[in-house]
């Protein structure tokens, strides 16, 4: 036992990276947001949210793929979801190093805890069973938070679309669909009141 715990404590070490790995989002005091922090977030929500969802969720289980699935971060960085919107190679490699990642891990853990992360980590980027489909929205919708947050002047152009492009992402439960709609609201509220044209914005959707 006394390897194995070594082995964990490494990559306790190593997810430290994560408290300075910066995403693209700003907070509303006007810094950069860490990877660590958004995951924090994210899993208060999954906390909030679950008396809300329509089905029964594993809630042990959503959890720690919440936890687990910003984890390859630490060795392939943070990359922001409009860099790959438009790019498939860059969408691959993405994915490539996000698997050499992952499997990294499985092999530093060299235990059954590393396979079940790994295996987590697969369920979340499947986006197949109810807790990935959780999973995967709360993400999303953090993120478009934490954008409406921050000050206007840190969104990128194509940033003031994406506030539009949550959809996808919800459909499967109306307590996660009815969050999007009060997200998007509060966007589009950002925007009015800074004089920005969504009709426009919209119709180029």
């Amino acid at each position: 036992m006394r390897k194995e715990l070594k082995n964990v404590l490494e990559v306790i070490h190593l997810a430290e990276k994560l408290k300075s790995e910066m995403r693209h989002s700003w907070l509303s005091d006007g810094r950069r947001e860490s990877v660590a922090e958004h995951t924090w977030r994210l899993s208060f929500m999954a906390i909030l949210i679950e008396p809300f969802l329509e089905r029964e969720v594993d809630m042990l289980k959503l959890l720690k793929m919440i936890t687990i699935h910003d984890l390859v971060e630490i060795e392939a960085g943070d990359i922001p979801a409009f860099d790959t919107l438009t790019s498939d190679e860059m969408k691959a490699a993405k994915a490539h190093n996000e698997q050499k990642a992952i499997e990294n891990f499985r092999t530093k853990l060299n235990h059954k805890l590393g396979e079940e992360i790994e295996q987590l980590w697969y369920e979340f980027e499947g986006k197949e069973t109810y807790e990935a489909k959780v999973a995967n929205a709360l993400d999303k919708l953090e993120a478009q938070i934490q954008h409406n947050e921050a000050d206007l002047d840190t969104w990128l152009d194509i940033e003031y679309e994406m506030s539009y492009l949550l959809d996808r992402h919800v459909g499967f439960d109306q307590a996660v669909t009815t969050l999007k709609d009060l997200i998007e609201e509060e966007a589009e509220q950002k925007m009015t009141e800074a004089h920005v044209d969504v009709n426009e914005i919209k119709a180029k959707l």
